[in-house]
């Protein structure tokens, strides 16, 4: 069975109305702000300079059909192994047919569970505080379960087709035109938001580390792609608002009292069809509401950075224990780089790879084989979370 066929759907009660027209308000917006397309590129081979423009005017572009049929087909059964795999209840050892379940053997941090439609982190301390207000928590219908998986990190490990797509060439020229030849990963994920009952992610910007560096600038905390196996609409997608990139760290608590609501006046959506990929600006103000929707929201999230902003810098401690990051941590967490790419050149050998400059420096060669697969369990540890 597709996993779109089984749907959840709720509303928002009294406020039904209101959420509608905001939602309806939103997407006209986004569409207004010229900043979506296909990946393009110059005469000489660069990444065109009206995309790269439009996202540092936005702080995020959205990249339309990256993603192409027979990708998506393998995703798409990753993620219903995936889904398959979780622990039947919060905190099982088994999934739901008595096998060992995804992740419950990771010393690293991998299911993240939430009550259906919730807001697990808003109002609270929970990743240094960096979600200071609480979204709306719509009751969700009657048999729901007590507690729903909606964020998975470490996810390369579990799905090889995930990982080819870390490996795309487009996305890595886009990359290193954002954050230079010599970029280095930060983390990755996968979004799950069942309709009915996918949890909320409240407004937040991240990065933790440089917000009071003197070398600060619009793109000191990194970037993350976010790509859309279903697509994603204004109900289910990422809210962000445009420009908040290059404000600083922004009064969120302020924000939210004049909207009036978790409605914020300047926020458009991440709309999306399934395929496209979306890069956001990690310091942009963003968040998402609960999933009432009947649509599906499946999100392949990864992250990259500066090398000049994580080498030496002490981490953030949200994705990864606590540490000052050197050359030698730096280098093996970016072996994931050179997997990707050499798992995306055995499934799809008519694509030209990505040459990645440090790797071309030292003449570092990767080879997706066994060996590295057993290798990828935990990689997460060594996340370079700034």
């Amino acid at each position: 069975m597709n996993i779109q066929d089984k749907a959840n759907p709720v509303d928002y009660g009294p406020e039904r109305a209101e959420m509608a027209a905001y939602l309806k308000a939103g997407e006209a917006k986004a569409y207004a702000l010229g900043n979506r397309g296909p990946i393009r590129y110059d005469a000489n081979g660069s990444v065109a300079q009206d995309i790269l423009d439009a996202y540092w005017r936005c702080g995020f572009y959205v990249f339309e059909g990256v993603l192409g049929a027979d990708e998506l087909g393998d995703i798409e059964a990753d993620i219903q192994d995936v889904l398959s795999r979780l622990p039947k209840d919060k905190g099982a050892p088994l999934d739901a047919q008595g096998r060992p379940a995804l992740g419950a053997d990771c010393e690293a941090p991998t299911l993240f569970w939430s009550k259906p439609l919730g807001d697990p982190f808003g109002g609270t301390d929970l990743a240094n505080g960096r979600h200071p207000t609480k979204m709306t928590e719509p009751t969700p219908a009657q048999g729901a379960p007590d507690d729903v998986v909606y964020l998975i990190l470490g996810s390369l490990q579990f799905s090889e087709a995930c990982l080819r797509t870390y490996g795309h060439p487009d996305l890595l020229a886009v990359a290193a035109a954002m954050n230079g030849d010599d970029f280095v990963p930060f983390t990755d994920a996968l979004f799950i938001k069942e309709p009915g009952l996918g949890a909320s992610v409240a407004w937040h910007q991240d990065g933790t580390t440089l917000w009071d560096s003197p070398t600060w600038d619009q793109g000191s905390h990194g970037f993350n792609f976010m790509g859309q196996l279903y697509g994603c609409t204004p109900a289910n997608g990422v809210w962000v608002v445009p420009g908040s990139h290059k404000q600083g760290q922004v009064d969120i608590k302020a924000m939210v009292a004049e909207a009036g609501s978790e409605r914020l006046l300047d926020a458009v959506p991440m709309v999306c069809a399934p395929g496209d990929v979306v890069i956001s600006n990690r310091q942009a103000l963003h968040g998402s509401f609960a999933n009432t929707s009947t649509d599906w929201r499946v999100t392949l999230n990864m992250g990259f950075h500066r090398r000049g902003s994580v080498l030496g810098a002490a981490g953030g401690g949200i994705h990864s224990a606590p540490a000052v990051y050197d050359t030698a941590r730096i280098k093996e967490r970016s072996r994931i780089i050179g997997y990707a790419i050499d798992a995306r050149r055995q499934r799809f050998p008519n694509e030209t790879p990505f040459a990645y400059k440090p790797f071309e420096d030292t003449g570092a060669r990767h080879s997706w084989d066994d060996a590295a697969k057993a290798s990828m369990k935990d990689y997460n540890l060594l996340d370079l979370s700034i």
